[in-house]
């Protein structure tokens, strides 16, 4: 399955974006969707994920009041809704696909996840 990320950009802080991640080649309703972000300097970490059926979300402590996760198997997309974006929220947005149980409810190694994105630059000025 090949993802492709849109919607990142400039935003300032207490703003909202919506990235979306539409795959082709093989439909979203088999895999869990979810979404990583790299700062400059730091190790890539987990944000959300969405279950195959969207059913099921888990979500980072850090953004789990700010952000949805959703589902259109329709579509084959997969969005991120974030709001009140902060400074720290700047980072490479990245979608990756895989099965439920290697997202680990979140607790993921993202070097073991096998279908990535080529990411989305997020930046929220102060």
């Amino acid at each position: 399955v090949q993802l492709v990320e849109s919607g990142g950009g400039l935003v300032q802080a207490g703003g909202s974006l919506r990235l979306s991640c539409t795959a082709s080649g093989r439909t979203l309703s088999i895999y869990s969707v979810g979404w990583f972000r790299q700062a400059p300097g730091k190790e890539r970490e987990f944000v959300a994920v969405i279950s195959g059926t969207g059913r099921y979300t888990e979500y980072a402590g850090s953004v789990k009041a700010r952000c949805t996760i959703s589902k259109d198997n329709v579509k084959n997309t997969v969005y991120l809704q974030m709001n009140s974006l902060k400074p720290e929220d700047t980072a490479v947005y990245y979608c990756a696909a895989d099965t439920w149980n290697r997202f680990g409810n979140g607790a993921v190694n993202y070097r073991e996840v096998e279908y990535w994105g080529q990411g989305t630059q997020v930046t929220v000025s102060s």
